[in-house]
């Protein structure tokens, strides 16, 4: 038989073996709300006519039962809550949920350059997390630059290196473009030069070298990028 809880309508499964017809105390497993069961309703009877039973007998039988019914405990044994296992599902949700975001926020840090390079656009939200990325894989590294004098004249050489910083090779753009600014970072000079390599390999450099005979004397900052052609 099924009981309900009229407290917390917390059901269990019950063996109604154990109820006489007058019913019992029970208590919730959950709440520990106590309550009088009923009975279960008796079969109807037959046409055959019933055994007849002197008051006397039965009297003492009634009596016995509702002095000495104990309180009964339902054990959760026989009747688990029947949200538990919903709270379970819930539960065991949220974690795949967390785990599988984190795989997700993982590998968008472990794999950022190859992202960039694969969906530029998302170059953009590396920016607003103050993460600069190259959209196009291939970066400049140890850039670096000095003045010479060559027959008395001032000559500004830039040097470093051009990087492939994707996983795979990756076509190097043609136009690279050196920009001399003041100390208000506005521009005054530019110039272009074309690098001795058109390809490289994941993780592959080449050196590059370029020169400016008379550079501006208020050249404060030197800039170096990639450029479309002019």
């Amino acid at each position: 038989m099924i009981l309900t809880c009229p407290a917390c309508a917390t059901r269990y499964q019950a063996d109604e073996a154990k109820f006489p017809p007058s019913g019992r105390q029970v208590r919730c497993a959950k709440c520990g709300h106590v309550w009088h069961q009923p009975g279960p309703v008796a079969a109807p009877e037959s046409d055959a006519a019933p055994m007849p039973v002197s008051p006397q007998a039965a009297e003492p039988s009634v009596s016995r039962a509702r002095a000495f019914a104990p309180t009964a405990v339902v054990p959760e044994e026989q009747g688990e809550p029947l949200a538990r296992g919903a709270m379970l599902a819930v539960i065991a949700g949220w974690i795949g949920l967390i785990a599988l975001i984190a795989a997700i926020g993982y590998a968008a840090m472990r794999y950022r350059q190859e992202i960039a390079v694969i969906w530029p656009q998302s170059a953009g939200v590396y920016s607003a997390m103050g993460i600069k990325l190259n959209p196009q894989g291939i970066d400049f590294t140890k850039v670096d630059y000095r003045r010479e004098n060559e027959d008395g004249q001032v000559v500004l050489v830039v040097t470093g290196n051009i990087v492939n910083a994707g996983s795979r090779e990756l076509s190097v753009p043609q136009n690279v473009r050196v920009t001399l600014s003041d100390e208000k970072n506005h521009e005054i000079y530019h110039w272009n030069f074309t690098p001795n390599v058109q390809t490289l390999k994941p993780g592959q450099s080449s050196p590059f070298l370029t020169r400016l005979s008379a550079p501006p004397a208020a050249a404060r900052h030197l800039e170096v990028r990639f450029a479309p052609h002019d």
